[in-house]
């Protein structure tokens, strides 16, 4: 595979090196790019919501259709992470989730060379869709992880919000690592958090997934879990399986057998991702916006149904979770992702 980015300059042709890099480096799922919701429409309605229901966890829909009810946060602070971008108020999820992405933190400091966990978007304490960022996240399964190790100071929350994304690719070279940033400690991180049996998946850039391919030596039994798409060169997105027992959550597709080193990687080095939509003689259509009422019905339950009392009290772990940073609710940006990207 050492030839794919060689052709991909060759059949790509009159793209703009700097436009492909640009779009490659989409932090995040970014096909549900809005500057700001309807009033009355899913993103509004989920958005708004500062706490998690009361009751037990329950992921209801999709991972990008649907909402959760009983969720617990990710406290800021810990020995082997830090929550970031406190102000977007997505540090919630399931038990389930929260608990591995301490565990991963924990692991990957003891076993890894990592020093800890920076942690991106998680859900919102009641999923659903986003306003931006990301399709996805909606059930409390998704967890975004920063390629950026933790720095040995706890944060202010004014640093969490300013701190710079850092990207793994090369910025004279179409979809490369840049060696200067990446290092042994990233493969075995994400092959680290491949190896739990809850995580169905990870989303890497496709840049990443060849490094992977090319450079891990060591068991590829879990290689397969790492998915190449757009976006996610400076960080990773973690995608755990339905809990067992999870009734009204609905799962994705197995991944395919195999290391996934083959054609479907090289195809996203190809001129197909990038090629522009053929013209239609058809007048465009605005896309519709998602209202609360296309996502399964218990999600409106869910909207209605009271809060927990605090934050706090519905913090994994409170009790041990000590001193911890506050912000206020900000909006955030995002950019848009090339077409034709296919469900991974």
């Amino acid at each position: 595979m050492a030839s794919i980015p060689a052709r991909a300059f060759r059949t790509i042709g009159k793209f703009s090196l700097a436009t492909m890099i640009g779009m490659g480096l989409v932090a995040g799922d970014a096909l549900a790019q809005q500057a700001t919701p309807s009033p009355g429409s899913a993103k509004a309605m989920f958005g708004a919501v500062t706490l998690p229901t009361q009751g037990p966890p329950q992921s209801i829909g999709f991972y990008a259709k649907g909402c959760l009810a009983g969720a617990v946060a990710l406290p800021a602070d810990g020995p082997t992470w830090q929550a970031m971008r406190l102000s977007r108020n997505r540090r919630w999820g399931r038990p389930e989730t929260i608990g591995l992405l301490e565990r991963l933190s924990r692991d990957a400091a003891r076993n890894d060379g990592w020093p800890g966990l920076l942690v991106g978007d998680i859900s919102q304490p009641r999923g659903g869709p986003m306003f931006n960022g990301h399709a996805s996240h909606q059930i409390g399964l998704d967890a975004d992880i920063w390629l950026t190790p933790m720095p040995r100071h706890r944060m202010t929350a004014q640093e969490r919000e300013a701190l710079p994304f850092t990207t793994m690719l090369a910025k004279d070279r179409f979809l490369t690592i840049n060696d200067k940033v990446w290092t042994p400690a990233h493969a075995r991180l994400l092959m680290r958090a491949a190896s739990y049996p809850e995580v169905e998946r990870i989303f890497v850039n496709p840049a990443i997934k060849k490094k992977m391919c090319d450079t891990w030596t060591g068991d590829r039994t879990n290689l397969g879990k790492l998915r190449p798409e757009y976006g996610h060169d400076s960080h990773f997105h973690i995608r755990i399986r339905c809990p067992a027992g999870s009734v009204g959550c609905t799962p994705q597709a197995p991944v395919a057998a195999g290391d996934g080193c083959d054609k479907t990687l090289a195809w996203w080095f190809g001129p197909e991702p990038w090629a522009k939509p053929k013209p239609s003689t058809k007048p465009p259509v605005k896309p519709r916006e998602v209202m609360v009422s296309d996502l399964p019905k218990t999600c409106q339950v869910v909207l209605a149904a009271p809060p927990v009392a605090s934050a706090r009290a519905a913090t994994f772990g409170a009790r041990d979770a000590g001193p911890t940073v506050e912000t206020d609710a900000m909006p955030a940006s995002g950019n848009t992702p090339p077409s034709r990207i296919p469900q991974q």
